[in-house]
């Protein structure tokens, strides 16, 4: 099994003390966001590897090397876009992302990191002939550090298109969902830039969209943990089988233990918060000595212990 820590909010920035407590444990509790079903999930028994998902992995360091330690694989897709101030109001700096990249890949294998320029998002501020220079920079700035960079188009959703309103009112700022054949030039002079830094360039589940030089990413890639594996001298083989989470997702089957509205990072664009005041105060409510990232307020305390799923 894969784990994912995870898609619905920024573990390593924010909750590394409560995933290194549940790690050494063996286990996590977590809340389907839909059925609302409690489960709880193995972290070391029958753990293939893990996948990590963030915008800083700084705090973490420690914790990915107990993790390796314990001879298990893991993969961080790491975010970094260089947007405004106005678009993301509190992620680290690009220097300080840059850093962090190469001392990941100098530490743990140049497979054990891809790169996200992801969300792709067109406002006054970041026009896509902004995106075409903004992201070769970046990708001149990765060539020899990573060897996959993912993207994908900002998916506006209800909550993000009322997320994207207030921020343009404060700022003074415009906004666009640009048309397909728009997207796809782009997405050529990107997979272009990559290129020629030795970076291939993959997409998250948007396969309508899909031209010359971009493949269909898989962002829980069992694939990839084989080889970082391989890179610490270890053999691994991982018997998950593909079970994307929407049309054109060709990820393996993975469990998240996330929550979403949790992450207070204050990216205007984020599938995965309504609004930044819920999730910092969410933050706050954390317990990292806690069997779950965050209760639910529903829930009865004291059950009994946990039968592993």
């Amino acid at each position: 099994m894969i784990v994912s820590a995870s898609y619905r909010t920024d573990i390593p920035a924010f909750y590394g003390r409560w995933f290194l407590n549940r790690f050494r444990a063996g286990w996590a509790k977590a809340v389907n966001p839909y059925g609302r079903q409690v489960s709880t999930i193995p972290l070391r028994q029958g753990v293939d590897g893990f996948v990590f998902w963030t915008r800083n992995p700084g705090p973490f360091l420690g914790v990915l090397a107990e993790i390796r330690r314990a001879g298990m694989p893991f993969v961080l897709h790491y975010t970094l876009t260089g947007y405004p101030r106005a678009l993301e109001t509190s992620v680290i700096e690009v220097e300080r992302s840059l850093s962090l990249m190469k001392e990941l890949v100098d530490t743990h294998g140049p497979r054990a990191v891809v790169w996200r320029y992801d969300p792709i998002l067109a406002t006054s501020l970041t026009p896509l002939e902004w995106h075409a220079e903004n992201f070769t920079r970046l990708a001149a700035r990765l060539e020899g550090i990573t060897d996959e960079v993912s993207v994908s188009f900002a998916t506006l959703y209800r909550k993000t298109e009322r997320n994207l309103a207030a921020a343009a009112r404060a700022h003074r700022f415009g906004w666009s969902d640009p048309p397909p054949e728009d997207k796809r030039t782009l997405l050529r002079r990107l997979a272009a830039s990559g290129a020629a830094h030795g970076i291939r360039l993959t997409l998250c589940s948007q396969p309508d969209l899909l031209t010359a030089g971009v493949e269909p990413s898989a962002c829980i890639d069992a694939r990839r943990l084989e080889d970082v594996a391989k890179g610490w001298g270890l053999d691994r083989r991982i018997a998950a089988k593909v079970k994307g989470n929407r049309p054109g997702c060709l990820c393996h089957e993975s469990r998240d233990i996330g929550e979403y509205d949790t992450c207070p990072h204050g990216c205007t664009y984020c599938y995965a918060v309504n609004t930044r005041t819920l999730a910092k105060r969410r933050h706050a409510e954390h317990d990292p000595d806690s069997e779950f990232l965050l209760p639910p307020p529903w829930l009865e305390q004291g059950d009994a212990p946990p039968t592993l799923l």
